[in-house]
């Protein structure tokens, strides 16, 4: 029960890694606040754990509606010990010249401006319970990524924002630390390869990027974000976790 009596607060958590990571979270004892579009789903999703946990509507990209979900944390916890920002999208998969702005914007309000958002309207509460802060990033943002170019600024972006807020609020005890998945099996990811041209070759393709040899599901992810807001990683603040496979350690023998 590494995290028993936590209270975080989860973006984006009601599918993909973000609900493999609720599920761990809530094994290890935490109380979780799940946040959403869809405040039914969110809430459904939450019944399914074992204790008491919330799901909420949160727009993560609008400042009321992330002032109001921090307040509901507080309201019906007394504290917030977690900042968990996993919410965030992938689109649009194009070169930057082929990019939108409006799918600009859309991808750097949902994948950056909400860590500005939870942290601005969150800080308070974590400095008084000495908490932290854990932001989903991915190794698009490390090593690049070909046609997703928005996204990979987002991520890296994220990446660099992990590290000036873990030196910013050091002081006040707030540790703050990123996550790098590469590939991981969500039912996104799972239905797009299924639409694919030849889906048995992107799988296989997938399975081949990571060193040891597969892609792995999203429950790898949610242990490695166990250990970071446990108290087992109490000294370690501005780290970039590669949860990776070793998909960035180079040429291979093939």
């Amino acid at each position: 029960m590494r995290l028993k009596d936590k209270v975080i607060f989860l973006t984006g958590g009601a599918d993909g890694i973000g609900w493999e990571c609720a599920k761990a979270y809530a094994n290890e004892g935490a109380k979780l606040v799940i946040c959403g579009l869809d405040a039914q789903y969110a809430q459904q999703k939450a019944n399914q754990l074992a204790g008491t946990h919330y799901g909420i509507r949160c727009d993560v990209s609008n400042d009321s509606e992330v002032k109001a979900a921090i307040t509901f944390v507080l309201e019906a916890f007394g504290r917030l010990d977690v900042i968990h920002n996993n919410a965030g999208v992938g689109a649009p998969t194009k070169p930057i010249h082929e990019t939108t702005m409006d799918e600009w914007d859309k991808v750097f309000n949902t994948n950056i401006k909400s860590v500005f958002l939870t942290t601005r309207h969150g800080l308070e509460a974590l400095k008084a319970t000495k908490g932290c802060i854990l932001n989903t990033s991915s190794m698009a943002g490390v090593l690049g990524q070909a046609n997703h170019a928005a996204y990979t600024a987002t991520k890296g972006g994220m990446n660099a924002l992990t590290k000036s807020m873990a030196l910013d609020y050091a002081e006040i005890g707030v540790r703050v630390n990123a996550i790098c998945p590469a590939g991981v099996w969500t039912p996104m990811l799972r239905e797009w390869v299924s639409e694919q041209a030849e889906p048995q070759a992107m799988e296989d393709y997938l399975n081949d990027i990571h060193a040891l040899g597969y892609c792995p599901e999203g429950d790898v992810i949610a242990s490695s974000a166990v250990y970071l807001l446990s108290n087992d990683a109490r000294f370690v603040t501005g780290h970039i976790l590669h949860v990776s496979g070793g998909a960035e350690l180079g040429y291979r023998r093939v």
